[in-house]
């Protein structure tokens, strides 16, 4: 008999289920405030964990999980705040729909390509969990170097202005990423003598700033009265949902299919996956124009991938005990507290435990379609209060969220300066998306690059003598060079024929 059958009376019981259901809400709770990660979530459970068996406790920090995850779109699509990184991709997106009077479509499709996303994600991890970790734990420096260049690219596609500005925002968020020691000779750089800049700008209170307190800028400094968004009713959460994923079905597989490539690799985690998606979903759309103004193709990649990814994470965590991001790193702890020590050998010691949390999984993101439908109805509330009133509750929050990461104030003064950066940068025509990804790529980026050269003695071929890291780096530089030379072929196809000289001249 297979070992998911014995899994199944493993968490098919009133405990394990009761235990789902309480972490289900307190996931949706924290997940909505700006700061509280999901890996906050997950950390603010590891001490009632203690108290329970493995199965109901890593249920219980899957469910938690899951539930974070898309409710960091509420706020993204009603205030234009994110609640977790993840949802920082499509978050514009997702408010310009709110106030065109498309918030239900917006958060309707978030909530079905998450739930999506996230099966796709957990049969993957289910079928094929050795091959997918074996094809991970190949990627050496070289390997993680290229993905970031790769990743870096994507500012270009979700760059809503003129690609020139979203260079210049891109740079921004890079030279904000070397703030801190310098990651070989641990030379303090850019940190004007402050003792709390030595580890560089923290990306949690930086990404509330950039998103919560710019808004307010915005809001609270705007002359002529605009409507505050409405949601026309919460039955309207799902109207037009199918018709979408139809049209868009390609979109829903592309993003699970990245989402889950990208969880597997250590270290990238579900924003990675969710910036890639939305950057690739503009590119091959039809309409990329429509990108930043209201377009709904984009969640439904971003939102099917960020939930792939917390599956695909799993796979190095489970197989060698590698998280695969931060999440995983608290859960691999609480796997050897209860004595199921990730490896090769936990499917072989204890099967009925590893396929009880793929199980746990499974209905964690089945559970997330009825309980995000409740999640939304109570949070479209919120465009009912007052703009003088929510204004300032999603300031204080956002200020707690920043404190809460490292219980310091400097995050609140990150969140107030990145607040005004982010503000003027938009009143001038930069996007602030691009700076977002440089700031979150740029560690990867430049750590990757100096301990590369150090293993290579400081030969650039060795970025192209790994067969993985030669295809990645072939590909990264034709995604660089061929527009530039196809623009430059048909600005010289195009241009007209010197007239022929006269005799007279």
């Amino acid at each position: 008999m297979h070992p998911i059958f014995d899994a199944l009376p493993l968490v098919l019981n009133l405990e394990v289920l009761t235990v789902m259901l309480a972490a289900a809400v307190f996931g949706l709770l924290v997940g909505c405030i700006p700061g509280l990660t999901a890996t906050m979530a997950t950390a603010l459970l590891v001490p009632i964990t203690f108290f329970m068996d493995p199965v109901p406790a890593i249920a219980a920090m899957v469910t938690a999980t899951a539930m974070a995850i898309f409710a960091g779109d509420l706020p993204g699509a009603l205030l234009r705040v994110p609640g977790t990184p993840a949802s920082a991709a499509y978050a514009a997106e997702a408010y310009a729909m709110t106030r065109k009077g498309l918030g239900e479509q917006a958060l309707g499709t978030a909530l079905i390509c998450s739930a999506i996303g996230g099966l796709v994600g957990t049969t993957v991890l289910v079928l094929s969990a050795p091959m997918l970790a074996e094809v991970a734990l190949q990627f050496t420096q070289f390997e993680y170097f290229w993905l970031a260049c790769l990743g870096l690219t994507c500012a270009v596609f979700v760059s809503t202005a003129s690609p020139l500005k979203g260079a210049v925002s891109l740079l921004i968020g890079l030279f904000l990423a070397t703030v801190g020691l310098d990651v070989t000779a641990g030379h303090p750089r850019y940190t004007l003598g402050v003792p709390d800049l030595f580890g560089g700008v923290a990306f949690i209170p930086a990404m509330i700033g950039m998103f919560a307190v710019a808004e307010i800028m915005r809001n609270v400094l705007q002359t002529q009265d605009v409507p505050a968004p409405r949601l026309q009713g919460l039955m309207q959460v799902f109207r037009g949902v199918g018709g979408i994923l139809r049209r868009y079905w390609k979109g829903v597989v592309r993003g699970s299919v990245i989402g889950t490539g990208v969880g597997v690799l250590p270290g990238a985690g579900g924003d990675i996956g969710a910036w890639v998606s939305y950057a690739l979903a503009k590119r091959f759309s039809k309409e990329p124009r429509k990108f930043g103004t209201g377009h709904v193709e984009g969640i439904v990649d971003a939102g099917a991938s960020n939930n792939a990814a917390l599956s695909g994470a799993w796979v190095p965590a489970l197989v060698f005990g590698i998280p695969g991001d931060s999440i995983t790193a608290i859960v691999i702890g609480v796997l050897y507290v209860k004595g199921m020590n990730p490896g090769p050998m936990i499917f072989i010691n204890s099967p009925e435990l590893i396929y009880g949390v793929f199980v746990a999984f499974f209905i964690a993101n089945l559970a997330l379609i009825p309980l995000g439908f409740l999640a939304i109805g109570g949070a479209r509330y919120i465009l009912r209060i007052p703009r003088a009133v929510i204004w300032p509750i999603v300031l204080l929050l956002s200020i707690v969220g920043a404190y809460a990461i490292d219980n310091s104030l400097f995050g609140v003064v990150i969140v107030l300066v990145m607040g005004v950066l982010a503000f003027v940068m938009e009143e001038n025509g930069f996007p602030v998306a691009p700076a977002i990804l440089g700031l979150v790529l740029g560690p990867m980026l430049e750590g990757n690059f100096m301990t590369a050269m150090i293993k290579a003695d400081g030969d650039l071929l060795a970025f192209f003598e790994r067969p993985i890291a030669a295809v990645l780096g072939v590909v990264v530089l034709l995604v660089w060079l061929l527009p530039p030379l196809f623009a430059a072929w048909r600005g010289i196809a195009g241009r007209p024929a010197s007239p022929p000289i006269s005799p007279e001249e």
